[in-house]
């Protein structure tokens, strides 16, 4: 039963949530960059850790890419944003 009423509320709480007033323009620019830019890091951490994966061996392989991982995704972010 306790778990139906919470269901219950938490389906009212969702509604309600989705009754507040409608983005500005500006908002909607604002969201749409900070989503370009998390792509962008995110693409670049992703890209950067595959070509790091392809170098060394052993311990060094997992430095390299964890290193290539943070420089694509610092160029990532450079160029999305």
């Amino acid at each position: 039963m306790k778990l139906k009423i919470f269901t219950l509320c938490l389906g009212a709480a969702g509604a309600l949530s989705a009754c507040g007033p409608a983005p500005t323009p500006q908002q909607q620019a604002a969201r749409q960059h900070e989503i370009a830019c998390l792509g962008g890091t995110l693409g670049g951490a992703l890209i950067g850790g595959a070509i790091g994966n392809q170098f060394g061996g052993g311990s060094g392989k997992t430095i390299l890419t964890a290193a290539g991982a943070a420089a694509g995704g610092f160029e990532g972010q450079r160029f999305a944003c």
